[in-house]
């Protein structure tokens, strides 16, 4: 039995259609979800503006020769974030995870920082922030705003497609360091998330 050209046409352009249904399927679910993204990406750009807070805090820290690594007062804050998270209907315990990603990432830049520094036997900044008048208060006003983002973008989290979209869009939307380690470490907390 042989296909008529007019039959082997349909045939070929059915493969066709079927392929090109398939390519876009397989498009559709590399990405969030356009719904989504809006949520995701504010939160990103809420990370990113944490992130660049660090290098103030490294310098105020090198003036006043304080520790990075500050355990009381990241405690005190994440039991903080635990309660403002429970009110605002996230889960407290992923709220904490989320924000200790937050401060690693911070604490790196910070490291970073005063290696560099180290080095080049770097003399105390002339014009150096207040960390308790000037830069916490920068931090305090992003932590209610990240935790509404976390609100708005959780039940994306662990979806088909959302850690592309968080590892794709976080390269160009969260900036605050230049090997990307800190930025990796601050959206760890996101990443294979099941809902």
């Amino acid at each position: 039995m042989s296909l008529s050209c007019r039959q082997r046409a349909h045939a070929w352009l059915s493969v066709c259609l079927i392929a090109t249904a398939l390519a876009l399927l397989a498009c559709g679910t590399s990405s969030a979800a356009a719904a989504d993204q809006p949520a995701l990406k504010q939160l990103l750009l809420l990370i990113d503006q944490r992130l660049a807070v660090a290098p103030l805090v490294a310098r105020a820290k090198w003036n006043s020769g304080a520790p990075i690594d500050d355990p009381a007062r990241e405690k005190a804050i994440l039991d903080a974030v635990s309660q403002q998270a429970t009110e605002a209907g996230v889960d407290a315990a992923f709220a904490r995870k989320f924000f200790q990603a937050q401060f690693d990432a911070g604490k790196l830049i910070q490291q970073d920082l005063h290696a560099q520094w180290r080095l080049a036997k770097q003399p105390p900044f002339a014009d150096v922030p207040d960390l308790g008048r000037d830069v916490r208060p920068v931090l305090d006003r992003l932590t209610p705003q990240i935790i509404a983002a976390l609100h708005a973008a959780y039940p994306a989290l662990g979806q088909a497609g959302t850690d592309e979209f968080i590892q794709t869009q976080g390269r160009e939307l969260v900036r605050g360091d230049a090997d990307g380690a800190a930025r990796q470490l601050a959206l760890q907390a996101l990443l294979g998330r099941a809902n």
